[in-house]
């Protein structure tokens, strides 16, 4: 059987869990957490990073910097998780959704300015498969309407954005803040995990409170205060050293994990582009001011029909491909309130988008019978 996705070991990762347990402390914020603070800060430019048990917790994190209140406005694509919408509506935000680009699941920068009210506080653009919104048009929109942007770049590690003037920046530090995943289906993976990326000094030890359950503990413990306590809002976002340890294991061999992974990327694109040329699926789209990070490959089929038929194909084949997102705007949550809105790129990416099976230790034998069959479906 070939998976979607498999977990992997790729390095030392086994040998820090046990060192961070023999260490004496795995409650988090020990030695192998502040290594990859240090890499991310170092690697990716970040002004600020803090690990977090996982994206939706650093999503919560910056809703709670970006001071969100009853009534205020938040503005997030329909085509993405739940979490990008759930981290705001869970401090009382009004979701607000907008389309995709008519090429691309990305959030459409024209759609935005159409949804801004004086209530609107902020825009998360997300940052699908790794590949870059159009951050210099949604920048320019925020500061007109001095508004947050909260990159949810969950899965966009190790990807970059060119400004018009040939400045280089990494994702997730282009916003006021940025999210990324750890999960087991990203490019590096700890099994959960997350991370909080600062942009700006002036909310750094507030960050730290609201990570620390809204104490100013980490303050203490480098022995800025002599006591700590409960001065703010705030959970328990900090991941445990085991956490920490295994993704010090992976971020070791990034540049070999991000080698393979666009190499498959690579193969895919290449394998099936017949089927593109001849009209019958689109294969994903990278503008200029992108790069492309191998997070993951997908098709857009014609009809959900098709894509129906060829996902049964395929698990007869015992090749697992999946479909991803239902666009939030039709989901029974949002429709307990609110009358169902018409965004029809996402409806679209929703019924036809699939992607294929992805993971690293993916060989070139089981991707060449992926690109087999597929093309054998549409023969």
């Amino acid at each position: 059987m070939i998976p979607f996705n498999k977990p992997f070991i790729v390095g030392e990762e086994l040998k820090y869990i046990e060192e961070a347990v023999k260490s004496g402390k795995i409650s988090g914020d020990g030695i192998f957490t502040k290594k990859c603070n240090q890499f991310f800060e170092e690697k990716f430019g970040f002004q600020k990073v803090l690990l977090t048990t996982s994206c939706t917790d650093a999503l919560e994190m910056a809703a709670i910097l970006c001071d969100i209140k009853e009534g205020d406005e938040v503005i997030v694509p329909s085509y993405t998780f739940v979490s990008s919408a759930n981290a705001f509506a869970l401090r009382g935000a009004k979701i607000v959704f907008a389309d995709s680009n008519a090429d691309n699941p990305n959030i459409n920068p024209k759609e935005i300015e159409k949804l801004i009210t004086e209530k609107t506080k902020v825009i998360v653009p997300v940052h699908y498969a790794g590949i870059a919104c159009d951050m210099e048009k949604i920048l320019c929109i925020a500061k007109k309407y001095n508004l947050f942007v909260v990159e949810d770049a969950a899965q966009a590690i190790d990807s970059y954005y060119t400004f018009s003037d040939g400045t280089k920046k990494a994702l997730g530090s282009i916003g006021d803040f940025g999210a990324f995943s750890f999960h087991e289906t990203k490019n590096i993976i700890a099994g959960e995990g997350g991370m909080l990326v600062i942009n700006n000094e002036k909310y750094n030890e507030r960050a730290e409170i609201i990570r620390e359950k809204g104490t100013n503990r980490s303050a203490f413990f480098r022995g800025e205060v002599n006591k700590y306590g409960w001065v703010d809002l705030g959970s328990s976002f900090l991941p445990s050293e085991i956490i920490s340890a295994f993704l010090f294991g992976q971020i070791e061999h990034l540049d070999e994990i991000q080698f393979k992974r666009i190499s498959i990327w690579k193969n895919y694109f290449e394998g099936l582009q017949i089927l593109e040329v001849q009209g019958k699926i689109q294969l994903p789209t990278i503008p200029d001011f992108a790069t492309n990070n191998g997070h993951m490959f997908y098709i857009i089929c014609k009809s959900f029909e098709e894509r129906s038929n060829l996902i049964t194909f395929m698990k007869s084949k015992n090749i697992h491909p999946v479909f991803h997102y239902l666009s939030l705007n039709k989901s029974e949550f949002f429709l307990k309130d609110n009358q169902e809105i018409d965004i029809p790129n996402s409806d679209k990416f929703t019924d036809c988008l699939l992607r294929l099976p992805f993971y690293f230790e993916l060989s070139s034998a089981e991707q060449n019978l992926v690109i087999s069959e597929i093309l054998h479906f549409y023969k």
